[in-house]
């Protein structure tokens, strides 16, 4: 059955080869580099054909033009296949790619032209090949967020170098914090299954750990780096991307000895990482203790301050006044003067005694 497989799946590479040089001619098409792409990307997981990879390479740094075919190709090629081989062969060149430093080309590709964050084998049954698919998704998540990061760092460099501008100290802590993020997708990318030592994870797994180093080694260089310009305002957020760096150095030691026991060549020694001094996160430390007292304190003040500045209103209680002294007012001191006393005596009003009720006309209130 493994040989009808072989078999089946080199005719299949023979097709696209065939198809390839029969296709129509277009500015964008490069014939050669396509053949170079199938036969780098073949259906044998027995070997990675480096040769045809390596040609691949050299094609793109000649002439950013040839990205474009690179495009076609292999967006073409992991569409129409149903093969975990091929994909993951894909991520892998494209990876290398990607890691050729050239600006003109990684800074062009962003995210990945295909789309294997739900990829599943379609050529053996789910029991057999389900380690493999969550390798080649895990492998597509961390390589689709490495190179859109790639390609903003370069232009945002781009843009210093126009402008003679360097980074802040909040762009640098976003670059680290990007950078560990990237550690954590990396470090998900292993296998898990029984079935899965072949040499094709091997060699891809080679390339996993090399790049889970230079990660880690950004991120460390980028701390020693920015840990003497963080002031105080800062200093919360780099003590915070320091812990998780010492907490990552951890998973990525385990991880080491993980790719170690599993037969992972380059990590047969796990290497001597770039430490920070501990001079430096004791100082940051305290000004984050600093920090933190006098934000304290500020509050307090401030809580202090809205006490003072409340006013509490009381209701005025009604109290009952006894007093022998009156106060008299004008009409009072003329109703009961002698004066007015005499005057009535002397023409008394008369009484009105009458049985008929008495009528008072309310006056208009409406057209007073």
């Amino acid at each position: 059955m493994k040989l009808w497989k072989r078999a089946a799946a080199a005719i299949k590479d023979q097709k696209s080869l065939l198809a390839v040089g029969f296709s129509r001619r277009a500015s964008y098409r490069n014939t050669d580099l396509e053949a170079a792409i199938i036969k780098a990307t073949s259906h044998d997981d027995s070997s990675v054909d480096y040769s045809n990879a390596q040609r691949v390479y050299k094609w793109i740094k000649a002439s950013p033009l040839n990205l474009k075919t690179l495009v076609h190709a292999l967006s073409s090629r992991v569409n129409h296949t149903r093969s975990w081989i091929v994909a993951l062969k894909s991520l892998m060149l494209l990876h290398g790619v990607i890691s050729c430093k050239v600006p003109s080309v990684v800074g062009e590709i962003r995210r990945l032209p295909f789309d294997l964050s739900d990829f599943s084998d379609g050529h053996s049954s789910l029991s057999r090949t389900w380690g493999f698919n969550i390798f080649v998704r895990a492998y597509f998540a961390f390589l689709n967020s490495y190179s859109s990061f790639t390609a903003d760092q370069i232009s945002r460099t781009r843009a210093n170098l126009r402008s003679d501008k360097v980074d802040s100290v909040k762009q640098q802590l976003d670059r680290i914090q990007k950078l560990q993020s990237l550690l954590d997708l990396i470090l998900q990318i292993r296998p898990i299954a029984d079935n899965m030592k072949r040499a094709l994870i091997l060699e891809a797994m080679d390339c996993i750990v090399l790049e889970s180093i230079n990660i880690y080694g950004r991120i460390c260089s980028g701390i020693i780096k920015i840990l003497p310009a963080a002031g105080k305002t800062d200093a919360a957020r780099s003590l915070k991307i320091v812990n998780k760096a010492t907490s990552q150095g951890e998973d990525l030691a385990m991880y080491f000895e993980f790719c170690k026991g599993f037969g992972v060549s380059n990590a047969r020694d796990t290497p001597q990482f770039v430490t920070i001094p501990m001079a430096e996160v004791e100082a940051m430390e305290k000004m984050v203790k600093s920090v933190e007292k006098d934000e304290q304190k500020q509050e307090e003040e401030v809580v202090e301050e809205e006490e003072k500045a409340i006013v509490l209103l009381e209701k005025p209680r009604l109290q009952t006044i006894i007093t022998d002294k009156w106060e008299t007012f004008e009409d009072d001191e003329y109703c009961f003067s002698e004066k007015a006393i005499q005057e009535y005596h002397q023409d008394p009003l008369p009484l009105v005694v009458s049985n008929q009720p008495v009528c008072y006309t309310m006056p208009d209130l409406i057209t007073f």
